[in-house]
Order: structure tokens, then C-alpha cells, then sequence
């Protein structure tokens, strides 16, 4: 019996971990509105996780818990699962700060569905158009080491949209990336959208551009507030079309 409350989103993730940063995020698109709201949840200091086919936060919150006692996501993953009884109905993908990806694909999921793990991430899918877009996820992320953890997820979905993706179509998509600090470096998502990946690509180089060094003078863990940089308030005073990147309206 599927869980009371659960709610059915099939779509395409991959949670990953920087080596350099030791920051862990997630990337997540579908044909299901707002899926970067329902199906990411993110723990500073000890993971992340893409809960998705039939969502169960709690199993997220589960997992996590476990990673922070030091268990591997493999076994995290595989240990609360099995107390799962809707458990052939969940498609799960997880990540440490530590260790390799876990992940588990129900067999009830819808087809294709699948997933692969590494050292350094998960990717995992459901209703998809074919195995290329699970292994387009792995091969772009692995493949973009150098960059931030945010670039190589934006770029891993993008390579799997353009092979396939959900094969009901697009509607929605969301990037999220956390460090040490409580509160999310990064966190973009575009709920209801005709090309999800793309408007997250534009929203992303906008926040690049005029939120990210906001994010960056915010208070961090252990060290005494201090004002926001003066560049960062004189950009901020703007119109967003006057600002760096562009975008928003001038009108009230």
C-alpha cells in the first residue's frame, strides 16, 4: 500500500559532493509543478537527498539522520527502506559529506526507470525516456569536476534534458547546494515553466551575478556578523535591470 500523503513525481535527479568544498547539493527536474520544493532536502554538515516516484520526506529526514551518525549512504539508504513498506514505490538518491551515492529504485517505479552511483554522487529517474538520461546525469557531473558544485549540477541537468528527460514532458526543475552554514548557498528553483532547465540556467546566471555575493556576506557559524559589503549594498540599491545580469523590472 503507497504511503497516506505520498505524492507521485517522476522525474530525474542527482544529489553530488564537491571534494574541494565538501559541499553537497542536488539537482531535480520533472513534469510535475514545484518538484525542487518536494523532493530536495538538504542537511548542512551531513548530506543530501532527492526523494521522488511516490515522495516521502520522511524517508529523507531518516536518511540523513543516519548519515550523520557516520553510516554510509548505501547503507543509510538501503537500512531505511527496508522499513519502508511502500518501498517498491520510492525512488531515492542520497549523498554524505562522507563516502559513496546511494540510491534504490523500487520495482513498482514507472518506466524507465533506473538509476547509477559513484563515489561522489547518485542520479536516479523514473518515467524517463530511456537509460541515456540517467546516464547523461553521471557523465556530465563527473566530467565537470573543476567547477563549482552548482555549475556541475545545472550542467548535468541540462545534458539530460537533452537527451530525453521525463517522457511526459517539462514543467519543472530546482538546484540547491549547502556547506557548513545552516542555510542553503544556493537555492533556485522555477515551479511552473514550458522549458523548466533553461529559465533555471537564466535564473542561475542572475543569481550568480546579484545574489551570490549577497549570500556570501551573510553571518557564518563561529564568526561575529558584519555589515554587507558596501558593492554588494550600492548593486542591490538598483533596479534589477540595472544590476549585473539583468532581469526583474524597474515598475513598482
Amino acid at each position: 500500500m503507497i504511503a497516506p500523503g505520498s505524492v507521485e513525481v517522476n522525474t530525474f535527479s542527482l544529489v553530488g559532493r564537491c571534494t574541494r568544498t565538501g559541499e553537497v547539493g542536488a539537482a531535480v527536474a520533472s513534469a510535475v509543478p514545484a518538484v525542487g520544493a518536494i523532493c530536495l532536502v538538504l542537511r548542512a554538515g551531513v548530506g543530501a537527498v532527492s526523494t521522488q516516484s511516490w515522495v516521502n520526506p520522511y524517508l529523507a529526514g531518516a536518511i540523513l539522520d543516519r548519515l550523520a551518525t557516520g553510516m554510509t549512504a548505501p547503507a543509510a539508504v538501503e537500512a531505511v527502506l527496508a522499513e519502508d513498506p511502500a518501498a517498491d514505490f520510492r525512488q531515492v538518491g542520497a549523498i554524505g559529506v562522507h563516502g559513496p551515492g546511494g540510491a534504490h529504485t523500487g520495482a513498482a517505479c514507472t518506466t524507465w526507470c533506473g538509476q547509477t552511483t559513484g563515489t561522489t554522487f547518485a542520479a536516479q529517474g523514473n518515467m524517463l525516456t530511456g537509460p541515456a538520461v540517467i546516464d547523461a546525469l553521471a557523465a556530465t557531473f563527473e566530467a565537470s569536476e573543476a567547477e563549482p558544485l552548482e555549475e556541475r549540477l545545472m550542467r548535468a541537468l541540462e545534458a539530460a534534458q537533452a537527451v530525453g528527460g521525463d517522457k511526459r514532458g517539462r514543467q519543472s526543475a530546482g538546484l540547491a547546494v549547502i556547506g557548513a552554514e545552516d542555510y542553503r548557498r544556493v537555492d533556485l528553483r522555477v515551479d511552473e515553466h514550458a522549458d523548466p532547465i533553461a529559465e533555471l540556467r537564466r535564473v542561475y546566471e542572475v543569481a550568480k551575478a546579484q545574489l551570490a555575493p549577497f549570500v556570501a556576506g551573510m553571518p557564518k557559524r563561529g564568526a561575529p556578523p558584519a555589515p554587507a559589503p558596501q558593492s554588494v549594498v550600492d548593486m542591490l540599491l538598483k533596479s534589477p535591470p540595472d544590476r549585473p545580469g539583468g532581469g526583474g523590472a524597474r515598475e513598482p
